[in-house]
């Protein structure tokens, strides 16, 4: 698909599990996304964050 500016776009890019690197798919719905706030050395938030999505299986062995 294309954007007013006719640049290639897709429509839909799939999350990936960050820990085993699955696609997690729109039934998984044990999945879930962390977000975690970077901090400096004196314990205060930057404003920049790390996410990260844990698909079903990884919780379900209780890895995550």
């Amino acid at each position: 698909m294309e954007n007013e500016r006719g640049e290639l776009v897709d429509l839909y890019v799939p999350r990936k599990c960050s820990a085993t690197n699955r696609i997690i798919k729109a039934t998984d719905h044990a999945s879930a996304q962390i977000s975690v706030g970077n901090v400096d050395e004196n314990g205060r938030y930057t404003g920049e964050n790390k996410t990260y999505a844990l698909c079903g299986f990884v919780r379900a062995m209780g890895e995550s």
